[in-house]
């Protein structure tokens, strides 16, 4: 008797550690994150994207016209005339004004010329083993022979039939891209500028794409602010805000550089000044204290100066 309660309760037991030992089942595990959705581009996003690449822009609440001009790198008195203005200052929101040269559009594009394939032999000509020497899809670095040499008509030269010859028609060449050459020669001009610090002080602020569109120099009153290059004045005055007393030196057809914040301006708009040519006094016009900002415009975008001055 004792026995069997013995293996009754052993039978309990090792059935009671089974069913602890059990692995339960559980259910997956689904995440079910919904990403956030992405905000398409509203259609007068999209119509001031095509607007820009073709030289317009719409202006918005807030522009000037000066600074529009700078931030296309181009001269305001130029979008005057570009867009028959009578009163720069009277611009609406939502007009259309034209931001580049109005015959920039057609020197972006490449010029093309239709090929013209000769006649048709009507008498067929006898079959002919061609013999393949190279892959017909070779690629080839681009170049105008090897552009050219793509054109041309397969099997031009002479033909056999009805006794006569046809001449190949010659290829016609499109015309190196205006844009890349005009590019290419600015970037030529650029590096032929030579530059230097506009003044002398500590430099307080860096440039920061984000926060910061050039450099901050600090220093006294009345200090030398001094033109970093040759070049011609672009723009002489006050009209843009947050810029104070401001000058703008243009360099080249794509670079140009200015000088914010001060006290006194003594040059004029129009003048040709050379490097290290004084063209105003440090001053706090429209900041909090006495400094100089300075910025070099690339195309009109901002590009860090310290790419352009020499260490010191």
């Amino acid at each position: 008797m004792t026995n069997k309660s013995n293996l009754l309760a052993l039978s309990f037991a090792l059935a009671f550690l089974s069913a602890c030992s059990t692995t339960p089942n559980q259910a997956p595990v689904v995440d079910r994150t919904v990403p956030p959705p992405v905000k398409p581009a509203t259609p007068s996003e999209t119509a001031q994207i095509a607007r820009d690449e073709r030289g317009l822009y719409t202006v918005k609440k807030g522009d000037t016209l000066i600074r529009i001009a700078l931030e296309y790198g181009q001269n305001y008195r130029d979008l005057v005339t570009w867009n028959n203005l009578a009163n720069p200052n009277d611009i609406k929101v939502d007009q259309v004004l034209r931001v580049l040269p109005p015959d920039s559009a057609a020197s972006n594009g490449v010029q093309t010329g239709a090929i013209v394939m000769p006649p048709p032999d009507k008498t067929p000509p006898p079959p002919a083993v061609v013999k393949k020497t190279e892959p017909k899809g070779e690629k080839k670095a681009y170049s105008e022979s090897a552009l050219a040499e793509l054109q041309r008509p397969e099997g031009s030269g002479k033909s056999e039939g009805n006794g006569g010859s046809i001449k190949p028609s010659p290829a016609v060449v499109a015309a190196p891209p205006v844009a890349a050459a005009a590019s290419a020669a600015a970037s030529a001009e650029d590096e032929k500028l030579s530059w230097m610090w506009p003044s002398d002080g500590r430099v307080i602020a860096t440039f920061d794409e984000g926060k910061n569109k050039g450099v901050d120099i600090a220093g006294k009153a009345g200090q030398q602010v001094v033109a970093a290059g040759a070049g011609k004045v672009m723009y002489a005055g006050s009209g843009i805000r947050g810029y104070g007393n401001l000058v703008i030196v243009k360099h080249s057809n794509s670079l140009l550089s200015a000088y914010a914040h001060n006290r006194t301006i003594v040059v004029k708009e129009g003048q040709s000044v050379t490097k290290g040519q004084m063209i105003a006094e440090m001053g706090d016009s429209d900041a909090d204290s006495v400094k100089l900002h300075f910025e070099i415009r690339q195309q009109g975008k901002p590009v860090d100066p310290s790419r352009f001055l020499p260490n010191r």
